[in-house]
């Protein structure tokens, strides 16, 4: 399996996605997963997101998973992607819509048969084994059909995103709180806004992923 988990910036996707696909980013399309947005639609956090990947040369084709009444739909619209892309927001909003129609399944199918995956802030916690730790950071009763917090568990590690403390919505406090609280349960990774975690072949390394 290949990922890219990301906290805020994306300097490092076009070089992952070149060595997983042997393609420039103009010639790659990405599915562009947009569920976690959906409590902020009125905000411009998700359209920072689509402009970062557009301006980097991806061709985007948006993808909410609510909106699949059928999850072979969405196995079938995933022959259409070169990749995955799962952008930030609301971590348990997200993981609701994994879990609700089936979609979670297929993507962890997909992905662990060689489909490179994206995320970004929430899409990078969901990887994980278990999102519990990211509730201080986003409050879980805005998903109340949520109860099971178990993540794709496509990595072994909780990214805990933008660890750096630079938005101001997510203080070094709230972070390191975050740590203390759950740092004896879950394997966490802290990620700043400028690295990923990198994930190829089943070694993971943070890396620089600044945008240039």
């Amino acid at each position: 399996m290949n990922l890219l988990l990301l906290s805020l910036n994306a300097g490092a996707l076009p070089d992952f996605l070149r060595r997983h696909t042997g393609r420039e980013p103009s010639g790659l399309r990405i599915g562009f997963i947009d569920d976690a947005g959906a409590p902020y639609a009125d905000q411009p956090f998700g359209s920072f997101e689509w402009t970062q990947l557009t301006d980097l040369g991806f061709r985007l084709t948006r993808m909410t998973l609510a909106k699949y009444t059928d999850a072979a739909d969405f196995d079938s619209d995933l022959n259409t992607v070169d990749a995955v892309y799962l952008s930030g927001g609301h971590t348990f909003v997200l993981l609701g819509a994994l879990q609700g129609n089936g979609t979670g399944e297929v993507l962890k199918a997909r992905v662990r048969a060689g489909l490179p995956y994206v995320g970004l802030s929430a899409g990078s916690v969901v990887a994980g084994p278990n999102v519990e730790p990211v509730a201080p950071l986003d409050d879980p009763a805005d998903a109340p059909g949520v109860t099971d917090y178990t993540g794709l568990g496509l990595v072994d590690t909780v990214v805990i995103p933008h660890a750096d403390g630079a938005l101001p919505p997510y203080p070094p406090a709230m972070i390191d709180e975050v740590v203390r609280t759950y740092g004896d349960r879950f394997p966490l990774t802290r990620v700043n806004d400028d690295q990923a975690l990198l994930v190829e072949n089943g070694v993971a390394a943070l890396i620089p992923s600044a945008i240039t």
